[in-house]
C-alpha cells in the first residue's frame, strides 16, 4: 500500500534549519512534498527553492522583494505573496499536513499560533517562539 506524501510548510526555508529540512525532503521525496516556502529577505534563494520543489505558494516577508519573486516565478503555477501577515496566513493553509517553524524570535509567534488554530502539527525548530509567547 502506498502512503500519501505529507505536505510540509517551511516557515524560514532559506535559513540554516530550513535548508537542512529541504535537504531531508530532497532525500525523501517519496515521503514529503513542499506545500509552502517562506523567507524574510533572501529572495534569490527562495526563488531557487521554489523552482526546485514547486510548492503551492511562496511568501517573501520583505515586501520590497515581491516583484522580483513574482516575476521570476511567473512561468510556474506557484502563488506568490508578500509581507509578514501573509507568512501568518499560509501557516494555516489547508494543504499543509505539517508546519516547520524555523523563524527567529518574535517573528515566529503569530504564524505558529495560526498553525495551532488550524490544528496543524508543528515542528518547532527553536525555543525562541515559546519564550516570546
Amino acid at each position: 500500500m502506498t502512503e500519501k506524501k505529507r505536505n510540509i510548510t517551511i516557515l524560514g526555508s532559506t535559513g540554516s534549519i530550513g535548508t537542512q529540512a529541504l535537504e531531508v525532503i530532497r532525500q525523501n521525496s517519496e515521503l514529503f512534498r513542499i506545500s509552502v516556502l517562506t523567507a524574510e529577505n533572501r529572495f534569490m534563494e527562495l526563488i531557487a527553492q521554489a523552482r526546485e520543489f514547486l510548492p503551492d505558494a511562496v511568501v517573501i516577508a520583505n515586501e520590497n522583494h515581491y516583484s522580483q519573486v513574482k516575476s521570476a516565478l511567473s512561468d510556474l503555477p506557484i502563488k506568490v505573496f508578500a509581507g509578514n501577515e501573509a507568512v501568518t496566513q499560509v501557516a494555516g493553509m489547508d494543504e499543509a499536513d505539517m508546519v516547520l517553524t524555523a523563524l527567529v524570535g518574535f517573528s515566529g509567534l503569530k504564524p505558529t499560533l495560526k498553525a495551532i488554530e488550524a490544528r496543524k502539527p508543528i515542528a518547532l525548530a527553536n525555543k525562541e517562539t515559546l519564550v516570546v509567547a
